[in-house]
C-alpha cells in the first residue's frame, strides 16, 4: 500500500487563529439556555439550522431551474450544502471556526420564497406599500419569529454572531446617513436590532460563506446550464476563464466524455477561485494584521476577498451566465410563470384573507392591512416551488379546486 499525499497537507493541521470568532467567547442569546451538551454555541446553532422546517423545505426550492423540472438541478437545499462544504474548507485552511462558518453557509438563503429571484422579486413588489421584502432579511425572521419548535422561545435562539452574519452577509447594512430608514423592515421588527452593529463588516466566518456562495453559484450554475442544455461547451468557451479551464481539461485528459470533461473543468474552477480566496485574504490578513474578530469587523474593507485581478476574469463569466442562462428564453418562460404565480397569489390573499388557512386567517385584522400583508408574505415565501404552483392551480382553476374534494 502506498502512503497517503493527502496526508501530508498541511491545512489539515491548521491551529485556531487568533482572529477566529471563539465559541468559548461568544456573545451569546437573546434568552440564556444553560447547557451541558460537549457541542459548541456555534455547533448547536448549526443543528437548529439542520433542524428546522425552514432549511427542510429549501429542498423544494428554486435554484435556477424550477425545482420539479427535474431531478437533478440544484436546489437551493442542495446549492446550500455545496457552500457549507467550500466555506468550511476554507475556514480550515485559514484557522477560523469551521462550525460557524458551516452555519452560516447554511442558513444564509433560508429566507428565499420559491422560484427564485423571479419568485423574489414578486414578492418584494406586492410588498412594497407594506414595508418590502427581502430574502436576508427573512431568514433572520424565521429564526428569530417564525420557527416554532422550542417550548421557552419563538425561533431558534441562536447566538449573537450567528445572526450578526445572516444580517451581514452582503456586508454592512448602513454606510451613509439615510441608510437607517431604509433598512428591510422584517430586520428593524427584530428585538435590539441596532445591537447587530450594522455599519460593520461581518466577522471572519461569515465573510468566508458569502465568498463561499459566490464560488457555489458561479460554477454550479455552469453545471446546470451545460447539462440542461441551454448552453453548450461551445458557447462557455468564448469566455476566457472558462476556455482555460477546459482546454487544461482536455490536454490532461484526451478524448474525456463531455459529461467528464464539464465535471472536471467545474472541479478546476472551484479550486482555482478557492486559491484566489486563500491567497488574496492571506495578503490582508498580513497588512492589517487583526488581533481578534472584532477588528476584521471594524476594518474600512472585507478581509476574506477576491483579488482584483480575478474580479476583472470574473465580469466576461457573469455577464455570458446573465445574457445566455439566466435570460434564455426557457427560463425567461419558467420563471414569467413563476413570477405570475407569487403575484396572482399575494393579490387574491390580500383581497380575501378569509380563504387563508385557518390559523392564518385567524392572525389577520382584514383585507390590505400592514399586518395581514406580512402574514401573507411570510406565508407565500414558506412554499416550495410544488406546493406554490398546486396552490395556485387550486385556487384559480375550477377542476384544481374540485380536485381537493
Amino acid at each position: 500500500m502506498t502512503s497517503n499525499p493527502e496526508l501530508q497537507f498541511s491545512p489539515y493541521r491548521q491551529t485556531r487563529a487568533i482572529f477566529a470568532s471563539d465559541p468559548a467567547q461568544a456573545r451569546g442569546r437573546k434568552i440564556l439556555q444553560p447547557s451541558k451538551s460537549e457541542r459548541s454555541p456555534f455547533q448547536r446553532d448549526k443543528d437548529r439550522i439542520i433542524h428546522s422546517s425552514a432549511f427542510r423545505r429549501l429542498k423544494g426550492k428554486t435554484q435556477v431551474f424550477v425545482a420539479h423540472e427535474g431531478d437533478y438541478y440544484r436546489t437551493r437545499l442542495t446549492h446550500s450544502l455545496e457552500v457549507a462544504q467550500i466555506a468550511r474548507s476554507i475556514a480550515r485552511v485559514l484557522g477560523l471556526d469551521e462550525d460557524l462558518a458551516e452555519c452560516l453557509a447554511l442558513a444564509h438563503d433560508m429566507g428565499h420564497p420559491p422560484f427564485g429571484h423571479s419568485g423574489e422579486n414578486a414578492l418584494a413588489e406586492a410588498m412594497a406599500p407594506y414595508g418590502g421584502f427581502d430574502h436576508n432579511a427573512q431568514t433572520l425572521r424565521i429564526v428569530e419569529h417564525l420557527e416554532s419548535r422550542y417550548a421557552e422561545f419563538d425561533g431558534l435562539n441562536l447566538t449573537w454572531e450567528t445572526l450578526e452574519g445572516i444580517a451581514k452577509h452582503n456586508g454592512p447594512l448602513i454606510v451613509k446617513d439615510g441608510d437607517e430608514d431604509n433598512l428591510p423592515w422584517a430586520l428593524k421588527a427584530l428585538d435590539n436590532w441596532q445591537g447587530l452593529e450594522l455599519r460593520t463588516f461581518a466577522g471572519p466566518e461569515a465573510q468566508v460563506a458569502a465568498l463561499a456562495d459566490d464560488i457555489a453559484y458561479n460554477n454550479h450554475d455552469i453545471d446546470d446550464g451545460l447539462r440542461s442544455g441551454l448552453i453548450t461547451v461551445e458557447e462557455v468557451e468564448q469566455v476566457p476563464l472558462l476556455k482555460q479551464a477546459f482546454s487544461s481539461v482536455r490536454r490532461r485528459f484526451p478524448g474525456i466524455s463531455e459529461d467528464r470533461m464539464i465535471h472536471e473543468a467545474v472541479r478546476d474552477l472551484i479550486g482555482y477561485m478557492v486559491s484566489d480566496v486563500l491567497e488574496e485574504t492571506r495578503k490582508r490578513l498580513t497588512e492589517h494584521d487583526p488581533q481578534s474578530a472584532q477588528d476584521i469587523r471594524e476594518l474600512n474593507r472585507p478581509v476574506v476577498a477576491f483579488s482584483d485581478g480575478f474580479r476583472e476574469k470574473e465580469k466576461p463569466l457573469r455577464k455570458f451566465l446573465f445574457d445566455n442562462l439566466y435570460r434564455h428564453y426557457k427560463v425567461n418562460r419558467m420563471m414569467g410563470q413563476a413570477s405570475r404565480t407569487v403575484s396572482e397569489l399575494f393579490d387574491l390573499f390580500i383581497n380575501d384573507p378569509d380563504i387563508l388557512p385557518t390559523e392564518l386567517r385567524r392572525q389577520c385584522n382584514g383585507a390590505h392591512t400592514p399586518e395581514t400583508a406580512r402574514i401573507i408574505c411570510d406565508h407565500i415565501a414558506g412554499m416550495t416551488d410544488s406546493f406554490a404552483i398546486a396552490e395556485h392551480r387550486k385556487l384559480f382553476t375550477a377542476a384544481g379546486y374540485l380536485s381537493t374534494y
